[in-house]
C-alpha cells in the first residue's frame, strides 16, 4: 500500500522554520505498551526535515478531548476495541461528522481483526488504513506513517488552494469595486497577506510612462514601508528591487522577500514588494500568481475611472465657465433692456410732466392776458393793475422756461437720477407766491384760497423743485374742490422740519385712492370738478421731489366728500437731502 503513495509530489524546498515544526501524531489506545512501542519505533522519524510530536490518549473519551484540542493533527493511530468493541469506529464517525476534520489521516490498529472485518470497515468508515497490531512492525509502521503524512500534506495543499481561490474570487469582486488607485493598492496588500495567512509587510509602486518620461509613485505601504506612501522617491534597496523587476518583467520569490510584477493593458507597470516571515511554498506562489493575473484588469478599471472622472471634471468646469459667460451676457442684455425700459418710462414721464406742469403757468398767462385785454378796453386805464398782470405773465413765462430747461437737463441725466440744486431761501415767501399765482384760477371757480405762514422760514432746498411741489398740491386742491369751496394752506416749523399743509373741503379720498395715491399715472376715483384734465403724474412728481429732499409727503381724508389734507415735511438740515 505504501507504494501507492510514492507518486505524490513533494515540496522540494523545506520551510525555514521546518526544524521547529513537527508532525502531530495522536495515538489512541487503551494499552500503554502500544504507546511505548510506537514512541520507540518512531523516536528518530523525520520527513521533510520535520520530526514527530506524539500525543497519547488511553480511551475513546480521552481521544475526543485530545482531537478537539489539536485540530491540526496529521495522523491518528486508533485502536478499535477500547471501552466497547466499537469505541474506535464510533470515534471515526465523530472525527469526520462532528469535528468535520477531513484532512487528518486515520489508521485503525486492532488486536482482534475478526471483530471488525477489514473490508466492511474500509467501506463503511472514512479511514485511510487498517492494520492488525501484529503486522505493524517498525518498518511497516514507518511506511504506513510516511504514506499517510504525504497524503495529509497533499490534502492540506488542496485545502489551502481551495481557500486561496475563494479568497481570490472574493477579493476580485471587492477590488473591482474600488474607484481610487490608493484604496486599490491598499486592498492588494491586505489581500496578499490574507492569501498567505501571514502578517507581511509590503509596498506597491506604480510606474507610468516609459524611459525618460516614466514616473514612479508609491500608492500604498504597510509595516515598515508605510512612510513611503504618496512619495515618488524610493530607498536604494527598494529602488534596486523595483528596477530589477521592471527589467525582468516577472515574479521573483526569495528567502523572505518576494517581488511581484504586473503590467496593465494600458501600459502601466506595477511592482509589489512583500516581506513574509516564512518561505513561500509552491502552493503560495501559485496562488499569488493567479491573484496577480487578475489585478491588471482591476488597475485598468481604476485608471479608466479616474480618467473618466477627470474628463467629467474638465467638462463640468467648461460648462460652468460657459454658463458664467452666458449669465454675464444675459446680465448685459438685462441691463440694456433696463436702460431702454427706463428711457421709455422717462419719455412717458417727461411728456406727462410737460403736459401737467406747463398747464398751470400757461393758464396764468392766458388768464392775465385776458385781464389785460379787459383793462385795455376800459375807459380808465390803470397802469399799476396792468403792471401787476404783466409781472405775473413774465413770472409764469420764466417758470415755463425754467421747467423746459430742467426737463431737458433731466432727459440728459435720466429721470431717477436728478441732481438737486439746493440753496437757502424763504419757504414762506415761495408759498405766498404760489398762492398769488393761483388766485386767478380759484376766482374762476368762486373758490377761497388762503395762506397762513410766518414772515420767514428758511430752508435749504431746490427752489424750483419745491415750487413744483407746492404748485402741484395747490392746483390739485383747486381741481378736486367744487365751485365755492375752500383751500387753506399753512406753513409751520416743528422741531427741525418745515411743515406745509394743503387742506380742502372737496371730494376727499376713498380707501382705494389712499393705497395708490402717489403712483405714476394713477388717476383718482373722483373726477375734477371743473372739467379739468389730469395726467396722473402730479402727486408722483411731488413724492419724488420730497423724497430727494429727505422729507415726507402724506395724505389724510375722512372719506369721500369730506375733503383731504396733504402734508409736506421738509428737513431744515441739508445733511438729510440726497444729491
Amino acid at each position: 500500500m505504501a507504494d501507492d503513495f510514492v507518486t505524490f509530489i513533494e515540496d522540494t524546498e523545506a520551510s525555514q522554520s521546518a526544524l521547529d515544526r513537527r508532525w502531530k501524531i495522536i495515538v489512541i489506545d487503551d494499552d500503554p505498551a502500544v504507546h511505548d512501542g510506537t514512541r520507540f519505533a518512531l523516536y528518530d522519524y523525520t520527513l521533510h526535515g520535520m520530526g514527530l510530536e506524539i500525543i497519547s490518549a488511553y480511551s475513546a473519551a480521552e481521544g475526543r478531548k485530545v482531537l478537539a484540542e489539536h485540530p491540526d493533527a496529521a495522523v491518528v493511530l486508533l485502536d478499535v476495541v477500547m471501552e466497547s468493541d466499537v469505541a474506535g469506529l464510533d470515534l471515526v464517525s465523530h472525527i469526520r461528522k462532528e469535528l468535520k476534520n477531513e484532512t487528518v489521516r486515520i489508521i485503525l490498529r486492532t488486536g482482534q481483526p475478526g471483530q471488525a472485518p477489514e473490508r466492511r470497515v474500509i467501506i463503511d468508515y472514512d479511514i485511510n488504513d487498517y492494520k492488525a497490531k501484529t503486522e505493524l512492525t517498525a518498518d511497516k509502521l514507518f511506511t504506513t506513517l510516511t504514506a499517510s503524512l504525504r497524503s495529509h500534506q497533499q490534502l492540506q495543499r488542496l485545502d489551502e488552494t481551495r481557500r486561496g481561490l475563494e479568497i481570490i474570487i472574493d477579493a476580485a469582486s471587492t477590488l473591482f469595486d474600488f474607484r481610487s488607485m490608493q484604496r486599490l493598492a491598499e486592498g492588494v496588500l491586505t489581500q496578499i497577506a490574507s492569501l498567505l495567512k501571514v502578517e507581511c509587510e509590503g509596498i506597491l509602486v506604480l510606474r507610468e510612462g516609459q524611459n525618460g518620461s516614466s514616473k514612479f509613485s508609491v500608492l500604498a505601504g504597510s509595516g515598515c514601508y508605510t512612510s513611503f506612501t504618496g512619495q515618488d522617491a524610493l530607498g536604494d534597496d527598494i529602488a534596486r528591487h523595483v528596477d530589477d523587476a521592471l527589467v525582468r518583467r516577472r515574479h521573483e520569490f526569495h528567502e523572505q522577500r518576494s517581488v511581484l510584477y504586473i503590467r496593465t493593458s494600458s501600459g502601466r507597470e506595477v511592482v509589489v514588494l512583500i516581506e513574509a516571515p516564512r518561505f513561500l511554498s509552491e502552493t503560495d506562489r501559485s496562488l499569488v500568481e493567479v491573484f496577480c493575473s487578475k489585478l491588471s484588469v482591476a488597475f485598468d478599471n481604476v485608471i479608466l475611472y479616474e480618467e473618466l472622472q477627470s474628463a467629467n471634471t474638465h467638462l463640468e468646469e467648461r460648462v460652468v465657465a460657459r454658463t458664467e459667460e452666458l449669465t454675464q451676457a444675459n446680465e448685459r442684455l438685462a441691463a440694456q433692456w433696463e436702460r431702454i425700459r427706463r428711457a421709455n418710462a422717462f419719455k412717458r414721464e417727461m411728456v406727462g410732466t410737460v403736459a401737467h406742469d406747463l398747464k398751470n403757468p400757461i393758464g396764468v398767462v392766458m388768464g392775465r392776458a385776458e385781464m389785460l385785454r379787459d383793462v385795455i378796453g376800459m375807459p380808465k386805464f390803470d397802469p399799476d393793475f396792468a403792471g401787476v398782470q404783466v409781472k405775473q405773465i413774465e413770472e409764469s413765462g420764466r417758470r415755463m422756461l425754467n421747467m423746459v430747461d430742467r426737463l431737458l437737463a433731466d432727459a440728459m441725466e435720466d429721470a431717477m437720477d436728478i441732481n438737486l440744486q439746493a440753496e437757502p431761501f424763504n419757504l414762506a415767501t415761495l408759498v405766498r407766491d404760489v398762492i398769488d399765482a393761483s388766485q386767478h384760477n380759484a376766482k374762476q371757480k368762486q373758490q377761497t384760497l388762503t395762506i397762513d405762514a410766518p414772515e420767514r422760514l428758511i430752508v435749504h432746498a431746490d427752489f424750483d423743485r419745491i415750487w413744483e411741489t407746492i404748485d402741484n398740491l395747490v392746483s390739485n386742491a383747486l381741481k378736486y374742490t367744487p365751485a365755492g369751496g375752500r383751500i387753506d394752506v399753512t406753513v409751520e416749523q416743528h422741531d427741525k422740519a418745515a411743515h406745509v399743509s394743503v387742506r380742502d373741503n372737496g371730494l376727499g379720498l376713498s380707501p382705494e385712492d389712499a393705497g395708490r395715491l402717489f403712483g405714476r399715472f394713477q388717476r383718482l376715483s373722483a373726477k375734477p370738478t371743473g372739467g379739468e384734465s389730469s395726467t396722473g403724474l402730479g402727486l408722483s412728481i411731488v413724492k419724488k421731489i420730497v423724497d430727494l429732499h429727505g422729507g415726507q409727503v402724506t395724505a389724510e381724508s375722512a372719506g369721500p366728500q369730506k375733503g383731504s389734507t396733504f402734508l409736506v415735511v421738509l428737513p431744515l438740515d441739508r445733511s438729510t437731502q440726497r444729491s
